[in-house]
């Protein structure tokens, strides 16, 4: 697929890795609708982008919603005519490494499920259809995560539950786009290879009032800042520009999984597929 001159809509694209996605895709000559929750945050970035000559427009949106998915959508094809590249980006974590599944609270449960699910749901829901009638090749790329979207982790029951359910809808999707002889081509990305550098350990700050089980202020705080706090050293990273290079990479090569070469993640995966053909007890990941 030609990218340069094509639409793109990117959700969570104020920061992390959709704006670096925003970002690769300009430089392949696309224009962008940049969607995210955070107004002023998005503002900025925008015209930082348009003054630099790139060609986006930004728009307020909580993918949770679908009305205002639905929103973006008609807001994208009035501003640019038809899109060809939707990317589901838009995710939370929540507050609950180490707690125990019991101890998370209906609150916790719809607040990231509501996101990190239905937000994915939405995007499909509203984008799809259109691309489907417009006949251009496009490609729908879904944001899942290697902790949760192919192994569970013990630590985020929450987000990992979140992630495994991205991983499966992304793929029904690929197989119904066969089963139509679309033009389009679904995709899974999975950042990394390392824990990706963004600010998703604040992302309480856009949590729901009504959703919200406490009221203190969470400050923003990325992967690194906590590294640091914590007196971790030499924590490996993965930069979200390298998450960008690795999705363009992947929708050029046609591949559904978009997935880093990683020796522990491979090795995690391959443990866990070999607990279930051997139908053994599943082990602590190391």
């Amino acid at each position: 697929m030609e990218l340069d001159g094509r639409v793109a809509v990117v959700t969570g694209a104020a920061s992390g890795i959709g704006l670096a996605l925003t970002e690769r895709f300009l430089a392949e000559g696309m224009s962008v609708v940049m969607a995210d929750i955070e107004e002023p945050k998005l503002a900025a970035e925008a015209e930082r982008i348009a003054d630099a000559g790139g060609a986006v427009r930004p728009v307020v949106c909580d993918v949770s919603d679908s009305a205002q998915v639905a929103a973006l959508r008609d807001d994208a094809v009035s501003a640019f005519g038809s899109v060809h590249l939707l990317c589901n980006n838009a995710g939370v974590g929540i507050k609950e490494a180490q707690r125990r599944i019991w101890t998370l609270t209906p609150n916790d449960w719809t607040w990231g499920f509501n996101v990190n699910v239905m937000g994915v749901a939405n995007g499909i829901r509203a984008f799809v259809p259109a691309m489907l009638a417009h006949g251009e090749p496009g490609h729908v790329v879904n944001t899942s995560s290697g902790n949760g979207g192919l192994t569970s982790m013990p630590t985020t029951p929450v987000y990992a539950a979140s992630k495994a359910a991205v991983t499966s809808l992304t793929e029904v999707l690929h197989y119904q786009f066969l089963m139509d002889r679309a033009a389009l081509q679904a995709h899974v990305l999975f950042p990394g290879p390392h824990l990706v550098n963004t600010n998703i350990l604040s992302a309480m700050r856009n949590r729901p009032a009504e959703l919200r089980d406490e009221d203190a202020p969470v400050a923003y705080t990325t992967m690194r800042d906590l590294a640091t706090a914590s007196g971790i050293r030499n924590l490996e990273l993965t930069e979200p520009e390298e998450v960008a290079a690795s999705c363009l990479q992947g929708m050029r090569e046609n591949r559904f999984w978009i997935l880093p070469a990683s020796t522990a993640q491979d090795a995690r995966i391959s443990r866990r597929t070999r607990s279930i053909l051997d139908r053994e007890n599943p082990v602590l990941p190391e």
